[in-house]
């Protein structure tokens, strides 16, 4: 234990100290601070200057394009550094919507609607024709769409009778979201933002675990190759031997991933409580999320300790990396579907696959949804016999591999390695 630990400690050591490591332990409290700082100006801007769409309507009646230009106009007004600049031709004539689609290709339009039918009844249909748009232009876009939408449905209120203001009048229902303090009579008003925010704490949780292990597990690739090539390895194995070396690697890189994981939770927590977003945390969570990130990155690192050893370079290990991280990555691509249904038949398959139970388990437990007790600790289990494994397999693949050079070995000279011993 005591050859494990000083392996450990040198590995945390020459970890923290480099200039390399600092800045990316910043890096992350460093954008969110300045995303909360600057966030109203890192965000689109509805009244962004650009050059005035050209959009043709094509096929409305009279009534209708004098309503398409008044709303097209009130919009102009409105937005006097983003306008849209729109022609009508009421005539119905498919000659017209041929030049139009010509003057789409000639770049001479940027958007051609084509009126179909009896818009002003219950039928007709609108086709918006575009060619090659532009990125900035999508928006525009979509801001005629809408437009010409309200225009027809004011048509449609004309024609039987209705007062759309009245209608809106009785639509327009405000409502306004609260959130109760601890003591009587301590409440605050709860915007969307905040609402969103709450949605995001499990993924943030997952994310955490994640960059934890992933993030942290990557420094062990680049050591492993590095004192391998440097031969520095063999000296290191003349006063330990390669379990031990294993070992605390692992160890020493877990110690650091803990730290920056708590400091980057931490970032963010300050930042949602400066923002008044309260998140409640409890000591539960944080021990069932310390044992998840330790065993998922024993995991992760065992895995990884034994690619580094059969490989010479970096680039080696890229093609035997992929696999792995397709696996590790699942549970950030259905987050969604995770956090909709925590107890739901994919969430409980994935809590019992020890690549994905840690990141998966933490978003089940932070998505405030009862969770069986035993679910729990038969996933603990679980991820401990992985745990086991992969240690075994790396073991012995790191044992022989450390000290192989030049050609990687293949895998039917890995699954020997397996076999002896």
């Amino acid at each position: 234990m005591r050859k494990i630990y000083k392996v450990a400690e040198r590995e945390f050591n020459e970890t923290v100290r480099t200039r390399t490591f600092l800045i990316s332990l910043l890096l992350i409290p460093i954008i969110i601070g300045g995303i909360l700082l600057f966030g109203d100006k890192l965000a689109p801007r509805k009244d962004a200057p650009r050059p005035p769409v050209r959009v043709r309507v094509a096929g409305p009646s009279r009534e209708l394009s004098q309503k398409i230009e008044t709303v097209f106009q009130e919009y102009n007004q409105a937005h006097p550094l983003g306008s849209i600049s729109l022609s009508v031709v009421s005539t119905p004539d498919e000659r017209i919507e041929e030049q139009g689609k010509e003057d789409l290709r000639s770049d001479e339009l940027d958007a051609l609607a084509v009126m179909e039918g009896d818009l002003e009844g219950q039928g007709g249909a609108i086709r918006i024709f575009t060619h090659k748009p532009k990125p900035s232009q999508v928006d525009a876009l979509g801001t005629v769409e809408r437009l010409l939408r309200d225009a027809v449905i004011d048509r449609r209120y004309e024609t039987r009778g209705l007062d759309r203001k009245v209608l809106e009048g009785i639509w327009n229902i405000p409502i306004r979201w609260a959130e109760l303090g601890e003591g009587q009579g301590q409440e605050r008003a709860q915007g969307q933002g905040q609402r969103m925010a709450r949605m995001m704490v499990p993924f943030a949780f997952m994310y955490l675990i994640f960059l934890g292990i992933v993030g942290m597990g990557q420094h062990m690739i680049s050591s492993i190759i590095e004192e391998k090539n440097s031969r520095i390895i063999e000296v290191l194995l003349s006063a330990v031997s390669p379990f031990e070396l294993m070992t605390g690697k692992i160890a020493g890189l877990a110690a650091v991933g803990l730290a920056v994981t708590a400091l980057w939770g931490a970032a963010a927590y300050g930042a949602a409580r400066w923002q008044g977003i309260q998140i409640d945390i409890g000591a539960g969570l944080l021990v069932y999320g310390l044992v998840y990130y330790i065993l998922g990155f024993v995991l992760f690192s065992a895995i990884l300790a034994g690619v580094g050893s059969v490989c010479n370079t970096i680039k080696e290990t890229q093609s035997l990396m992929m696999p792995i991280m397709l696996v590790f990555i699942i549970p950030m691509v259905v987050w969604p579907r995770l956090a909709q249904e925590p107890n739901g038949e994919l969430a409980r398959v994935l809590s019992y696959v020890p690549p994905t139970t840690p990141m998966v388990m933490v978003l089940r437990l932070s998505s405030g949804t009862d969770i069986w007790p035993g679910e729990v600790v038969l996933s603990i289990l679980a991820l401990i016999a992985g745990v086991l494994a992969a240690l075994w397999a790396a073991a012995k693949v790191f044992r022989t591999g450390i000290l192989l050079y030049g050609k990687r070995p293949g895998a039917r000279e890995i699954l020997r390695w397996l076999r002896e011993g």
